[in-house]
């Protein structure tokens, strides 16, 4: 397991995340609700989360 991937995967994944419910108008209070473009960001910042998660749980540690 490498943290070095998988704490930036976390963040994409979370703020991703946010950036989903903004854009799909489910979290209220930004210029960014109910706008597309950042449903369609957050979802590839979140596959991005995705990948880099997988990369980091798939490599060995270094010892």
């Amino acid at each position: 397991m490498r943290w070095s991937a998988l704490v930036p995967a976390v963040l994409c994944l979370l703020v991703g995340g946010v950036w989903i419910g903004q854009g799909a108008g489910l979290i209220r209070g930004s210029f960014m609700t109910g706008q597309a473009l950042w449903l369609v960001v957050g979802v590839v910042l979140a596959i991005l989360g995705i990948v880099l998660a997988y990369v980091g749980l798939r490599r060995p540690s270094p010892r």
